[in-house]
């Protein structure tokens, strides 16, 4: 089999589909890939799943598009199946149609506006200690120097701007332990949690405005752990709590606020990660906004933009698929998203 990248985008998403590539399993599909992108006009290196396709024709300024390889583990949705305007399969939205523009861009925009880089990579969809486009900064900075980097992700045709940045943390409280029916010997360590899920109900959000969009913030419990067996009272008790924050505020800042919140209690850091800022006032982000012809939108979640934006460019989500079906049994995008995609990449690129 081989990948056909000058096919219409919608006939190549399926052919992506139906190559299973559940994260940890991509060999296969990025084999395919490296061989598909093996082009005159394009330089090409494979590093383990991970495939990076650039031109070099002298152009004043560089755009980087990437997009994952990988998904979910299927649930007896591949191969993939065309159902009107609608193709069903396993990462048809999250994001295989986008790779799919991504790809058929690389193959036939041979003298394009700017010079491109097309990043391909594993593991996303898994801790991020195996983020392929993690490893490919750090060992491979050189090909990441870009004017704007477009992350496409599914958006369902619109940009977002930036993201969200986001932290977990546990609280812990402790009691003394004692038999239920002599509860008075004790002290309920999960009664402890009241003052903290009551500053949690009682907290208000910021919205911020950033670049015209707006991000808006949230702190919410997401786990208690507690208790020991029906008849105990229990002395340990852990709240996580998750903390998304606009991308104005710093890890640093949002740890500190998170603390400030907490006051009085102690607050273990356990995951942390940066949030991206739009730049959207960079000229070529305003010109691609300007060719999409909408209004961008915050995202809200954290994508791989914020790598790019800790390099100090540029990052914007745009892609065709709806993020709402990701990783569900009937995820499916609607091929006329992927085929306005393509239009307005392909303008935007060939300037």
């Amino acid at each position: 089999m081989a990948l056909d990248l000058v096919t219409d985008p919608v006939a190549l998403t399926a052919a992506l589909v139906d190559v299973p590539s559940v994260s940890g399993d991509e060999d296969r599909l990025a084999t395919l890939v490296h061989q598909a992108l093996s082009l005159p006009h394009l330089t090409v290196d494979r590093v383990g799943n991970n495939v990076v396709a650039r031109t070099s024709l002298g152009r004043p300024q560089r755009v980087l598009l990437a997009g994952h390889l990988d998904t979910v583990p299927t649930a007896d949705n591949v191969p993939s199946r065309r159902e009107g305007d609608l193709l069903f399969g396993c990462g048809t939205s999250d994001m295989k149609s986008g790779d799919a523009v991504l790809l058929h861009l690389a193959a036939t925009l041979t003298e394009p506006a700017y010079d491109l880089t097309y990043v391909l990579y594993d593991n996303e969809e898994v801790e991020a200690s195996k983020n392929g486009l993690g490893q490919l900064v750090r060992d491979h900075r050189e090909w990441f120097d870009a004017d704007l980097a477009i992350l496409m992700e599914p958006t369902n045709g619109q940009v977002e701007a930036g993201c969200q940045g986001t932290l977990r943390v546990e609280v812990p409280l402790s009691g003394r332990r004692a038999h239920s029916a002599r509860s008075w010997l004790g002290d309920n360590a999960i009664h402890a949690a009241a003052p903290v899920l009551t500053l949690l109900k009682a907290y208000q959000a910021r919205d911020v405005d950033i670049d015209g969009c707006v991000y808006r913030e949230g702190l919410q419990a997401v786990r208690i752990d507690g208790g020991h067996a029906g008849n105990v009272i229990p002395d340990a008790c852990v709240v996580t709590v998750n903390f998304r924050f606009a991308p104005d505020r710093s890890e640093a800042e949002a740890l500190q606020h998170v603390r400030d919140v907490f006051e009085g209690f102690d607050v273990v850091l356990t995951d942390s990660s940066a949030g991206a800022l739009p730049g959207l006032t960079q000229p070529a982000a305003a010109h691609f906004v300007q060719a999409v012809g909408e209004k961008p939108l915050a995202k809200y979640g954290w994508t791989d933009v914020a790598r790019f934006s800790a390099l100090g460019i540029p990052a914007l989500n745009f892609g065709p698929g709806d993020p709402n079906l990701a990783h569900t049994r009937d995820e499916h995008v609607d091929v006329r998203q992927i085929t306005r995609a393509t239009h307005l990449l392909r303008g935007y690129l060939a300037g």
